[in-house]
């Protein structure tokens, strides 16, 4: 049965919305060569989403051709604001965006373990509120925050977890009546981190692929055939509570120590540093850890052919022969940087083939401040290990965006969840 003029209309109206957001302010030409639609039909369109409210103006084509430059069209970049917040043990990231993605203010809020759930709760919305005046917005269309923990598919909302602060479970229940015209919506981090590398990361020719989020804590966000995997109970990606060899107890259904976080965990590979010679991190965090990671991977290179790792060739005659290169303030001694390298790699790799051998999605990424600061080097490194545990061909990838996927993610699944409200045909209004 053909669509009726109205909802053909509505469908003519979204692509060419999506098109704009994608490709950003176009000619009217433009989106009849992308559309393939009729120079009338076109017309018409920019016609009914520029009184609407939804397109305007933005410049012109700069085109060489007779008489007047054609117009170009885009969204209306402020017909909605958006948050996007990054909910951590020790605080919360907060950024505001116009419709179109472009962030307009940013905001970090620490929260310290001793406050009490009611004052914490309070900081971060405070946050919340003040990021959001300081960028102009009188209110917020949507908030999409990115949490630590399990998420409830039936409900939506983040359960209750061991070890996390519980003013992370109060804080979506206050946004929501502080700012009452807003939609909140809660996601785990990983996942969202995932989106993020898949949209605008290391992922974005895969379709099929699985995230190793590697910081305070571990977690796996599996992405099959372009869709977003949660499971059952939400918990697709757990993989900290993993059993796997070299840890000294198994983890139970409340504690993953003894499970894959106990190797890759921030706490173990901070442990591992010293146990190996190098100086404790700073912090016992995410941060801490992937600093410790960086100063390695920076002090190391990967020999011909992926058999480890040598001094970096400084380009002097004593380089390669326990020279080191300067990376900072405190840079670590070549041979035990290698050595650190591989052993953390050994231990990311055993996590890494249980994944392959139960969904083998053909690539990897390490995310996460450590899989950052590990860059190529310790992506190289895990992969030619588990290139001798699978059959399975696996292309290990270090994340681009690393600490901030969760940030990108939060805003790209909140702008999205606000385009398809703005731009949904009218009868769905």
């Amino acid at each position: 049965m053909p669509a009726s003029p109205s909802t053909a209309r509505a469908i003519n109206d979204r692509v060419a919305l999506r098109l704009l957001q994608q490709e950003g302010p176009l000619t009217a030409g433009q989106l009849k060569q992308l559309t393939g639609l009729s120079r009338p039909t076109v017309a018409d369109l920019v016609e009914r989403l520029t009184a609407s409210g939804l397109i305007t103006v933005v410049g012109e084509s700069g085109e060489q051709r007779r008489g007047p430059n054609a117009r170009l069209y885009g969204i209306v970049a402020g017909r909605a604001h958006l948050a996007a917040l990054d909910v951590r043990t020790e605080g919360v990231l907060v950024l505001v965006s116009d419709l179109v993605g472009r962030v307009l203010a940013e905001a970090s809020v620490p929260i310290g373990g001793d406050a009490g759930t009611g004052p914490a709760v309070e900081q971060a919305v405070a946050a919340v509120e003040r990021t959001a005046k300081e960028a102009g917005a009188d209110r917020l269309h949507t908030v999409g925050i990115g949490a630590p923990g399990l998420i409830d598919p039936a409900t939506g909302d983040l359960r209750d977890s061991a070890g996390l602060p519980a003013w992370h479970r109060n804080l979506a229940a206050a946004l929501q009546e502080r700012l009452p015209g807003a939609r909140v919506t809660v996601e785990n981090e990983t996942n969202l981190a995932a989106l993020a590398e898949q949209r605008e990361g290391a992922a974005r020719d895969r379709d099929t692929f699985v995230l190793l989020w590697l910081g305070h804590g571990v977690g796996a966000a599996v992405v099959l055939d372009g869709i977003l995997r949660r499971g059952a109970s939400g918990g697709t990606g757990e993989i900290g509570f993993l059993p796997v060899p070299g840890t000294t107890s198994l983890p139970s259904a409340t504690d993953c120590d003894g499970g894959f976080h106990s190797l890759t965990g921030a706490a173990a590979v901070g442990a591992l540093a010293v146990r190996l010679g190098l100086p404790a991190p700073a912090t016992p965090d995410g941060p801490g850890a992937a600093a410790i990671v960086r100063r390695a991977s920076e002090t190391t290179t990967e020999r011909p052919g992926g058999a480890g790792t040598e001094p970096v060739n400084t380009g002097s005659p004593d380089a390669g022969r326990g020279r080191r290169a300067p990376i900072g303030p405190a840079p670590l001694e070549a041979d035990l940087a290698a050595r650190f390298l591989g052993v953390l790699a050994d231990r990311i790799a055993v996590g890494v083939a249980s994944v392959v051998a139960v969904l083998d999605p053909g690539c990897v990424v390490l995310g996460g401040e450590v899989g950052q600061a590990g860059g190529a080097v310790l992506a190289r490194l895990v992969q030619e290990r588990l290139r001798r545990m699978s059959p399975l061909a696996t292309e290990v990838r270090a994340s681009s965006l690393g600490g901030t996927a969760v940030l990108r993610g939060a805003l790209l699944t909140a702008r999205e969840r606000a385009q398809d409200e703005l731009f949904a045909p009218p009868e769905r209004h």
